[in-house]
């Protein structure tokens, strides 16, 4: 389908219908909407009760488009989001397998209305098999892959990894890279299909690597034993003087030398790292020395090396950075330091998104945008089947 582009990036011109959910979900929206895409946000009515309740601004997964609050218990709701798909080049959605189709909105029925659909749906375990109906969230998705029993300290429980892995990285980029994909192939075929991301699967894929590394024999299974999962004293993190934390990962020999010299140890004296007997006295040796400084001291005589270091930054240190701060890494929108749209572009660059919006606040705008008249605008809000708002200025990416 070709829209007239109302934003910048390399998505401007694709409609994309999102049913609103938790994790994967907006995140997904957020990538596409950051990249241009025209997306439209089909929330609920009164709040799901599922997730981390914050205020909407600081919801920041949902920034860069508009939303429309409806009923879709109601069959005038479920009609209106069927006219929206029926104008969308893809679609977004994150419930449990079966749900979309008993709301009357699966795949065979969304391809029906619009041959060209991209169906994108993502859940922690997929569409079929034994798991596919059961509740979860990441750390038991990543848990089920392999990737949770490699992460964390020798002889310690395994380390949560925050939800970047299964919610984010095996979820919702595997579904915005699946829907892309799809996209193309839907510009010589003319066909639309279902894309399913399974958060359990992508997590796997992750860890392609890493599945090689231990057949090859080149990992152990204990966890903290090996060279990127803490067992290596040169790809570790270490206490400075003030308690504060640095990273060094060294891992080719020219770059541990140079470590070594910068740090005051002559290499051909100090404990040899490719010897994994060696690594427990070359730890405590680093250790003691990178106690001797502070991190800024360590960051003045290493940053910008070839040792392969960084300092440990906070959530609010990390936008302060120099680095940072030259490449424009970070914007604040509505008072909320935020990661700007990545990656980026030469010649259709990604413009600064906006904030993310109440449930509903763009509901009228965005449905005159996507050709529903307004007298049924009228009716369905008077009825109480949507919630809209006409005071919200439209938003520009």
């Amino acid at each position: 389908m070709t829209h007239v582009a109302s934003s910048r990036g390399p998505l401007a011109g694709i409609r994309i219908v999102e049913f609103a959910g938790i994790g994967p979900t907006p995140m997904t929206g957020m990538l596409l909407a950051d990249l241009g895409a025209e997306i439209v946000i089909l929330d609920r009515l009164e709040p799901s009760g599922l997730g981390i309740a914050r205020a909407p601004r600081f919801d920041v997964t949902r920034r860069g488009r508009r939303s429309l609050a409806l009923d879709l218990k109601h069959p005038e709701g479920v009609a209106l989001a069927l006219g929206l798909v029926s104008r969308a080049d893809a679609l977004i959605e994150g419930f449990r397998p079966g749900t979309m189709e008993r709301l009357g909105l699966g795949p065979e029925t969304c391809l029906a209305s619009n041959p060209r659909l991209i169906y994108g749906r993502v859940t922690g375990w997929g569409q079929d098999g034994p798991l596919a109906k059961a509740a979860g969230h990441d750390l038991n998705y990543i848990a089920l892959a392999g990737a949770l029993a490699a992460i964390g300290r020798e002889g310690e429980a395994p380390a949560i990894p925050l939800n970047l892995i299964g919610d984010y990285g095996g979820g919702a980029m595997l579904l915005a890279f699946g829907l892309v994909c799809a996209l193309l192939e839907a510009r010589g075929s003319g066909r639309g299909q279902v894309v399913d991301a399974a958060m359990v699967e992508g997590t796997a894929t992750l860890m392609a690597s890493l599945y090689g590394l231990a057949a090859a024999g080149l990992h152990r299974p204990g966890r903290g034993t090996n060279l990127l999962d803490s067992g290596a004293p040169h790809y570790e993190t270490y206490r400075c003087a003030d308690g504060e934390w640095i990273t060094i990962a060294p891992i080719e020999p020219k770059f541990r030398e140079l470590l070594l010299r910068r740090i005051g140890f002559e290499p051909g004296e100090f404990p040899d790292m490719a010897d994994r007997a060696a690594w427990p006295a070359a730890r405590a040796l680093l250790a003691e020395r990178f106690a001797e400084r502070s991190r800024d001291e360590w960051c003045a005589l290493l940053e910008g090396s070839d040792a392969c270091f960084a300092p440990v930054l906070s959530l609010a240190e990390a936008p302060l950075h120099p680095h940072a701060q030259a490449r424009g890494m970070f914007v604040t929108l509505a008072g909320v330091v935020q990661p700007a749209p990545a990656p980026r572009f030469s010649r259709t660059p990604a413009a600064t998104p906006t904030p993310a919006e109440e449930p509903g606040a763009s509901g009228r705008a965005a449905l005159a945008e996507w050709g529903v008249s307004p007298d049924m605008v009228a009716r369905l809000e008077g009825a109480g089947i949507i919630r809209t708002a006409s005071d919200t200025p439209t938003p520009a990416h």
